[in-house]
C-alpha cells in the first residue's frame, strides 16, 4: 500500500476527475461528514466548509491509496473503506469532510479520496511532515492487514499504460538504464537523446544556477520529480557524482593513471551551463568538463547554504 498526496484549490475539479470515469470504472464507497447526492452539491458543501478559512489557498487534499494487484481478491469494498478510514484518522482527517471513490481502470486496486483540510470546527488541519507520516502509516496498515509490500514502479504493468502515463514510465525506465552506465552528465544527456528523450535544465532566473531538470518525449514534458522522486535533479546529480568518484577511484588503481589537477578549474567557473556539453574532451580517460561542471554545482550549493 502506498499513498500519493496532491494539494489543490478547487474541490469541483478533483471530484469531477474522481467520478468522470467510464461507466463502472468509478464507485463511491463512502462519504464522511458530508452528504452525497450529486457531485455539484458535494463540491459545494466542501467549498462551503473551506470558506471558513479563506486565507488557506489550497484546502483540497487529494490522496490516492494504491495496493498491489496480488491483493485484489482480498480488497473488497468494505475492506478498502475500513483501511481508508483508518488512514484518514491516523493522518488527522477524522473530523473533516472526505469522499472515498474506488477506481477500477487499472490492474491494481486503488482509491481516490477528496479531503477538506478545513476541519468541521473551522480550523486548518496541519499537513506538517505529512509525507513522512503517510509513508509510516501506509507501512503500518500494510502489515496489519497482511497486504503485499509495494515494489513501486517495478510492479506496474507497462502494457496497460496509455497516453502521458505511458510516456512517464518510458522515460523512467530509460533514466534508470542510462544512469547505471553514465560516467558523467554528458553521457547521461546524450544516451537519453538517442532514445528520443530530450533533457533541459531549469535555472534560477537569468543565472546558470540549476534548480531542476525537465525531460521531453513525443511532445510531452515532465519535471524530473514528476517522473519519480528519484529522478529529480538533486537525486540524479548525486548518483552521477558517485559514478564519477567510482571512475576516479578505478583510474587511481591503474598503473599508468595520471593525477587530476584541478588548480585551473576556478578560472573557468563562469562558463555557461550549456557549454558543458559542447566543449571538447581534452583526455580520453578524464572528462575535465564534467569535473568543472560538478565543482561548479558544489560551489554554488555551498554558497547557497551559507546565505
Amino acid at each position: 500500500m502506498i499513498a500519493k498526496i496532491i494539494k489543490g484549490a478547487a474541490f469541483g475539479g478533483v471530484i469531477n476527475y474522481m467520478l468522470s470515469k467510464e461507466k463502472g470504472k468509478a464507485k463511491v464507497l463512502a462519504s464522511n461528514n458530508i452528504g452525497f447526492i450529486d457531485q455539484n452539491l458535494c463540491a459545494h458543501e466542501f467549498a462551503l466548509q473551506a470558506s471558513m478559512r479563506p486565507n488557506v489557498q489550497k484546502p483540497v487534499c487529494h490522496t490516492i491509496l494504491s495496493f498491489s494487484a496480488s491483493d485484489a481478491e482480498r480488497l473488497t469494498d468494505d475492506v478498502m473503506v475500513k483501511i481508508a478510514n483508518e488512514y484518514l484518522e491516523k493522518m488527522g482527517y477524522g473530523d473533516t469532510q472526505s469522499l472515498i471513490v474506488r477506481h477500477s481502470d487499472r490492474l491494481h486496486p486503488h482509491l481516490h479520496i477528496c479531503i477538506n483540510r478545513i476541519g468541521n470546527d473551522g480550523k486548518t488541519i496541519s499537513d506538517r511532515n505529512e509525507k513522512y507520516r503517510s509513508t509510516k502509516i501506509c507501512r503500518e496498515l500494510t502489515e496489519r492487514y497482511g497486504l503485499t509490500l509495494g515494489e513501486g514502479k517495478k510492479a506496474v504493468n507497462r502494457q496497460q499504460l496509455r497516453g502521458e502515463e505511458k510516456l512517464r514510465y518510458e522515460i523512467f525506465d530509460a533514466i534508470k538504464v542510462v544512469l547505471l552506465q553514465s560516467k558523467n552528465w554528458k553521457d547521461f544527456v546524450t544516451d537519453l537523446n538517442k532514445q528520443g528523450i530530450a533533457t533541459r535544465f531549469k535555472t534560477k532566473g537569468n543565472t546558470d544556477v540549476v534548480q531542476g531538470i525537465i525531460f521531453e518525449k513525443d511532445g510531452c514534458s515532465f519535471s524530473g520529480s514528476k517522473i519519480d522522486c528519484s529522478c529529480s535533479f538533486s537525486h540524479l546529480n548525486a548518483e552521477i557524482e558517485r559514478n564519477i568518484q567510482q571512475a576516479q577511484q578505478h583510474l587511481s588503481k591503474e598503473p599508468m593513471a595520471h593525477s587530476i589537477d584541478e588548480s585551473g578549474f576556478a578560472s573557468d567557473l563562469s562558463d555557461a551551463l550549456g557549454e558543458v556539453f559542447t566543449m571538447p574532451m581534452p583526455s580520453e580517460s578524464v572528462d575535465v568538463d564534467e569535473l568543472r561542471f560538478q565543482k561548479k554545482l558544489r560551489n554554488r550549493a555551498n554558497r547557497k547554504h551559507r546565505i
